[in-house]
């Protein structure tokens, strides 16, 4: 069986084919052009979709609430206009004929973790991913928790500093807008004529500075932050951290000297590890979910 498997974020689509053995190939990675909307966005995955002639079926991780039972769009900020109400799943089967599995991003990313990851063997544990915003998961008792309305997990509105920075949610003080990786490059490139992205900052000419050492710092206790309310409202016996960012050894270095310290004695048993699958783990989650249709 053959399973085409996309990752829509809010700045790049990721999409590969996806074995029986659930081994990856043929990646590909194209800018979401979420400014067009959401119909366009979909008719893009369908023209990928119909450009193959040996899929069987079809995975769709994607940012936003996902109701994946339906394979609906229930909400999506305007990151990506009119997505919110989407019917993925039923348009691309209508055009396609093809059996297709729809869910949100960190969703797929905690069941990639899950079945083949840092994850794997665990019953519970929670996802975090930081990027453009932060995503989260609940995976407990061997399945992801979805909530009321298949929206839980929406760490990243966390109120942390009440009455603080405006969010993309129509919020105040959100921890997405202290701790994402966008965060990060906000504070860092604020007042420099020439931008870092994220990856350059950590580069030893950059990162050795004391001004830019000092921002790195006090995002990462904003991160913190946001982890110890996590981990006091759930009590995991594990956290696994998503995005690029959580490629630098820094990052979870720092968290892992500091969080514990803040920590009340019977929490600090959680254990917080960076994925083990990285950018695959959400293609991977969708496209074991779209084998079992």
């Amino acid at each position: 069986m053959n399973i085409i498997s996309f990752d829509i974020g809010a700045t790049n689509i990721k999409y590969a084919i996806c074995n029986e053995k659930f081994v990856l190939s043929e990646r590909h990675t194209i800018p979401t052009q979420a400014e067009k909307g959401g119909q366009e966005l979909v008719n893009r995955i369908i023209s990928i979709i119909e450009s193959y002639d040996n899929i069987d079926r079809v995975a769709v991780s994607t940012t936003g609430q996902v109701d994946s039972e339906n394979g609906i769009i229930v909400h999506s900020t305007d990151c990506i206009p009119y997505y919110s109400g989407m019917l993925m799943k039923k348009i691309i089967e209508n055009k396609t004929g093809l059996t297709t599995y729809v869910e949100n991003d960190v969703n797929s990313f905690a069941l990639g973790e899950a079945q083949f990851g840092a994850g794997k063997g665990k019953s519970d544990f929670l996802c975090l991913t930081y990027g453009g915003g932060i995503g989260g998961a609940l995976f407990l008792n061997n399945k992801l928790y979805k909530g009321f309305n298949s929206s839980a997990g929406e760490f990243g509105h966390m109120i942390i500093h009440a009455g603080g920075k405006q969010c993309i949610c129509g919020g105040e003080g959100c921890y997405e807008c202290y701790a994402s990786t966008e965060a990060l490059l906000h504070a860092v490139n604020k007042n420099r004529k020439e931008p870092l992205n994220a990856f350059e900052i950590f580069e030893k000419e950059n990162f050795q500075k004391p001004e830019i050492r000092s921002v790195v710092d006090k995002w990462i206790d904003e991160m913190i932050v946001g982890l110890i309310n996590i981990i006091y409202i759930f009590n995991p016996p594990l956290i696994i951290l998503g995005g690029g960012i959580m490629n630098e050894d820094y990052v979870i270095d720092l968290i892992d000297r500091k969080i514990y310290n803040q920590l009340m004695e019977n929490y600090r048993d959680v254990n917080i590890v960076r994925s083990r699958l990285g950018s695959d783990a959400a293609l991977l989650g969708a496209a074991a979910q779209a084998a079992k249709l």
